[in-house]
């Protein structure tokens, strides 16, 4: 595809928290480092990886909600144009939306239609609210209820629905699924589904493996705030087709392929192995190295992320 049809881009993308140690002793923590991402329109682009990954700093970052003690650094544009803060006060809410992870985000003391219209009264936002319930199966009812009346299958599809009111270009869903059954979730998928099929770039971040599969185009695999792997969710039908190492453990970890777990933990920034570079706050080397039984001293170096068999990976061996 044309670079013309890419919403967002994300590259090198990296985030720290500033925290104080010792009294006023201020360090910079790096949670996330060399993050990149691409979302083009009509497609739904899966950010997978467990918890602690990156994956919702990531969106994040992009909307501009990081909290005061965070900064950032690399690259976020957003159809073809550098995403400053003036950019993001026109686009976010408008363009681009966001899709929280937790219901919480509903105002409790506000009815559904109040939210989905932002407060607006007028006849072309009744009808857009109207619209946009129905489209996922809402009925007019629903606008007169409050969030604790609705099932939390219904409250998912609420805030889906307050984030298209303005047809956007990008939608960012974060963690869009969790307590969901399986049938549930599926179709609050499909709605995502549905966006990209007219036109929109979906971002969607997501711990299960799984169900990204059914619903991307392409699968984006996060490990200790890196990217390790980016495949067509066609290549994650088959261990053969994929990569990296974090990416086939995954593979193997989906209960559909025996749910088996690999060795060892996802390191944290301040709990890392001996040789790991997030030691002395150093960009080389492979993070899953102290996981991977094709680790060798130079996966301590410097590791590119490149392209290979239609996709990228960071990983030195692979094709090897």
């Amino acid at each position: 595809m044309a670079e013309r049809d890419v919403i967002l881009s994300v590259k090198h993308l990296g985030i720290f928290f500033t925290q104080y140690e010792r009294g006023w002793r201020q360090t910079k923590l790096p949670v996330i480092r060399d993050l990149s991402v691409k979302v083009r329109a009509g497609q739904v682009v899966a950010v997978v990886g467990s918890s602690g990954s990156g994956k919702s700093l990531l969106a994040h970052a992009i909307m501009g909600l990081l909290p005061g003690n965070a900064s950032w650094s690399g690259d976020i544009a957003f159809k073809g144009e550098a995403l400053t803060q003036k950019r993001l006060k026109t686009v976010r809410g408008r363009e681009m939306v966001l899709v929280p992870q937790s219901v919480s985000y509903l105002d409790p003391l506000m009815t559904i239609g109040s939210q989905v219209r932002k407060g607006r009264r007028d006849k072309e936002s009744s009808g857009k609210c109207r619209r946009a319930l129905e489209r996922y199966g809402l009925g007019k009812e629903t606008e007169q209820l409050y969030p604790f009346q609705l099932s939390g299958g219904m409250a998912r599809r609420v805030l889906i629905s307050t984030a298209v009111m303005e047809n956007p270009c990008l939608v960012i869903a974060d963690e869009p699924t969790p307590g969901l059954h399986i049938n549930a979730a599926k179709r609050v998928l499909s709605h995502f589904r549905e966006l990209a099929d007219d036109g929109a770039g979906v971002l969607l971040i997501t711990h299960d493996l799984e169900l990204a599969v059914e619903a991307a185009d392409r699968i984006v695999v996060f490990y200790a705030g890196t990217t390790v792997e980016e495949a067509a969710a066609e290549d994650f039908k088959g261990e053969e087709r994929l990569r990296h190492p974090y990416s086939k453990a995954l593979y193997r970890a989906m209960p559909v392929n025996g749910f088996e777990a690999a060795s060892g933990a996802q390191p944290y920034v301040k709990n890392l192995p001996e040789g790991c570079p997030y030691v002395k706050n150093l960009p080389e080397g492979c993070p899953y190295g102290p996981r991977c039984l094709d680790y060798d001293e130079g996966c301590r170096d410097e590791i590119k992320y490149r392209s290979f068999r239609d996709g990228m990976v960071k990983c030195r061996k692979a094709g090897v």
